[in-house]
């Protein structure tokens, strides 16, 4: 018997065709987790890039509940951690997102934030992961990125808190205060697939090590091939009947694909290979709420990235090869 507990859908809801399927909407305009400005405006881009329109169109029932403000939300007493930039604004953005992907997951709804940068994930994985703790049920994270996001305030060279989002979601020390009152719902270890990553600092390649971190590396994908190794994240979820929140950096993507990020690292995913991932992972029916996050504009040419991440969403929600529109400028020979 499938287990629903207050609310959190079990795997076979979120994909069923027998009833209209929820998603809910927010946009987290946080841009100071990183060094370039710009990731603010990517919210704005992936709704002008028909965000939205696309899932209404693949039947989902979508509302956009429009960007979240910490306008008014009041700053803690802790004392901010060294080495951690602009700690106190992130920390009012990171309480705000955990309690409403708290009140989503709870609600029965897929969760999509469109950030903003990555430090945005320490607020939306820690709420929905609570959840489903309360639930009984593991929430794995699928780490889409180019790097691994697994520094601490002890280990970083840079100070940017989008680098400390992995490793504060698995409950390593150094940002403990970070959410205040807010219950801090850490997944364990063996919980997180870094998939993608060809960028990682020394200290933290270390503790990766020590920590045993599972990681598809962009090496690994070109020997092995994306879809055995993604293939090997779906068997592990499932033979832990768990469920899948997927965090996708447009990093992960090689630069001649998606030039509109701060923090482009030569060799990422192909257009293809990153279909391949969405495409397999709808087909699981193991997502269970997804953040994307790093797009900036500013560094974009002409929409050219916030379309190609809407494409890739519209294949991680099921829409398929031959449902997608003929591009305008493609030549048909009937015509």
């Amino acid at each position: 018997m499938m287990r629903s507990v207050r609310g959190v859908l079990p795997v076979s809801d979120v994909t069923s065709s027998s009833q209209t399927k929820h998603i809910a909407v927010f946009g987290a305009p946080i841009e100071i987790g990183a060094s370039l400005r710009g990731t603010l405006m990517g919210p704005a881009a992936l709704r002008t890039a028909g965000l939205l329109t696309l899932l209404e169109g693949l039947g989902f029932a979508v509302k956009d509940h429009g960007d979240l403000s910490v306008a008014g939300v009041a700053d803690l007493e802790d004392i901010p951690p060294d080495d951690a930039k602009h700690y106190r604004e992130i920390q009012r953005w990171i309480r705000t997102l955990s309690a409403r992907a708290y009140e989503l997951a709870d609600a029965g709804v897929i969760p999509i934030f469109i950030g903003g940068d990555h430090s945005l994930s320490m607020g939306s994985v820690n709420g929905v992961a609570r959840r489903c703790h309360e639930a009984g049920r593991e929430l794995f994270v699928l780490w889409l990125d180019a790097h691994a996001d697994y520094n601490t305030p002890a280990t970083t060279i840079t100070g940017n808190m989008h680098g400390m989002s992995a490793a504060f979601l698995c409950g390593e020390p150094g940002l403990d205060g970070l959410l205040g009152k807010e219950p801090r719902a850490a997944i364990d270890s063996s919980q997180l697939e870094l998939f993608g990553t060809r960028s990682i600092d020394k200290l933290e390649n270390d503790l990766l090590r020590h920590r045993r971190i599972s990681m598809a590396d962009m090496r690994q994908i070109d020997e092995f091939g994306v879809g055995v190794l993604i293939r090997r994240v779906i068997d592990k979820v499932k033979a832990r009947d768990g469920l899948l929140h997927v965090s996708f950096d447009v990093d992960f993507l090689d630069p001649a694909v998606a030039p509109g990020v701060g923090t482009t690292v030569p060799g990422g995913a192909t257009y293809r290979e990153a279909h391949l991932v969405m495409e397999m992972l709808h087909d699981s029916g193991l997502v269970r709420s997804l953040d994307i996050v790093e797009l900036n504009p500013f560094l974009d040419e002409r929409g050219r990235t916030a379309r190609t991440v809407v494409e890739l969403i519209g294949s991680l929600f099921g829409q398929q090869i031959t449902d997608r529109p003929t591009p305008t400028n493609a030549i048909s020979p009937d015509r």
